[in-house]
């Protein structure tokens, strides 16, 4: 199937799952967000954030492929966005914030953000700084996992001042979404909070399990990071680890097998009074159930939990090529095609969303 093909089949599945008439092309505006913490995280430094905004685009706009990989031999179909498109029409969008995972790409989860944007929502992501699949990764990125949430205001803020995505955001109605660790960002954007005694904790109990040793994305271990938190550098930042970083006016939370639950405090998600809805495979080796997703939607009042059989970790990244699925080390392995678990996810996301924070 072709990407442009693939990107149809995930519209006509998200209209008629979502009950809209018909679907927008896609808008795609990048910005740049600045942010102090991002200095520490980032190998050059720089306080710099890319931020990435897809929203519902002007009919006739010029949508080009995000693919990832050589042209003509794609490693992962992601979908397709028009580069600085018009708007549909001047009404205010609610609008989503959105995590990726450890080591990911605003452009790796692209698939799942183009079709909310198809279906009349802003999607605003970013590129985690030192965490990225993009730049050279740090220890400091990996550690200061708290900052992310920090990560998304500064985007949102950055959203809002800008003159062409402004005036179109409606900030009264805000959902965050995020994959694996982006999943933590989004409850710590929500008020979960921070608990490193109980990761070390956790970790001590059960050193086998794979959150609690080196991620293939960026290899680092705990002892590596906790070094690096102690140092002066990232002493004062490593003291607001367990401070609040919610970000106002969030709504709803939408989780797609999340990652290094364990290094929430457990209160602080039972302490969540907002609609939730969390999303994972039962075959996850990276992120268990029992000891991630299923926590999370345990914890949470009311929290939606859906649980999908023989899907890993990485069913949920953009859809693998046969030669990604040949010699990509995310793709190998993956046990049922990835359609289904998009779909899945597309569906409880909107639903969700159309739910908590009105139909866009």
């Amino acid at each position: 199937m072709t990407p442009t093909a693939r990107s149809l089949v995930a519209i006509a599945a998200a209209i008629s799952l979502a009950g809209a008439a018909a679907a927008a092309p896609v808008g795609e505006r990048r910005l740049e967000a600045a942010s102090p913490t991002a200095a520490l995280r980032n190998a050059d430094h720089r306080t710099a954030i890319r931020v990435t905004v897809w929203y519902p685009a002007a009919e006739g706009a010029n949508e080009r492929s995000l693919d990832i990989g050589p042209p003509g031999h794609p490693l992962f179909y992601v979908g397709e966005a028009a580069p600085d498109a018009a708007f549909a029409d001047g009404r205010r969008r609610p609008v989503v914030l959105f995590s990726h995972g450890y080591g990911g790409s605003a452009r790796m989860m692209a698939w799942f953000s183009t079709v909310l944007a198809q279906q009349g929502y802003v999607v605003i992501a970013v590129d985690h700084p030192g965490n990225n699949a993009i730049d050279q990764g740090t220890v400091p990125g990996a550690a200061l996992f708290w900052d992310r949430a920090s990560d998304l205001e500064a985007a949102l803020d950055r959203a809002k001042s800008d003159p062409v995505i402004g005036p179109h955001l409606d900030t009264r109605r805000l959902g965050v979404a995020g994959y694996a660790n982006g999943a933590v960002t989004a409850l710590l954007a929500a008020g979960g909070r921070v608990d490193l005694a109980h990761f070390k904790a956790f970790c001590a109990a059960h050193p086998d399990d794979a959150i609690c040793k080196p991620q293939p994305e960026f290899p680092t271990t705990l002892d590596e990071q906790a070094k690096a938190l102690a140092t002066p550098e990232l002493a004062a930042e490593a003291a607001r680890a367990g401070d609040d970083h919610s970000i106002r006016g969030v709504g709803a939370i939408f989780l797609m097998a999340p990652a290094f639950v364990q290094a929430l405090d457990p209160a602080s998600l039972t302490a969540l009074a907002i609609p939730a809805a969390v999303i994972l495979g039962e075959a996850d080796p990276v992120a268990a159930p029992r000891f991630n997703g299923g926590v999370v939607a345990r914890a949470i009042p009311r929290a939606q939990l859906k649980a999908l059989p023989r899907v890993g970790h990485y069913d949920f990244v953009s859809t693998c090529s046969e030669q990604a699925r040949a010699t990509d080390s995310l793709c190998q392995g993956l046990a049922t095609p990835q359609g289904p678990t998009h779909f899945a996810a597309l569906q409880m996301a909107l639903n969700l969303f159309a739910s908590a924070l009105g139909p866009p």
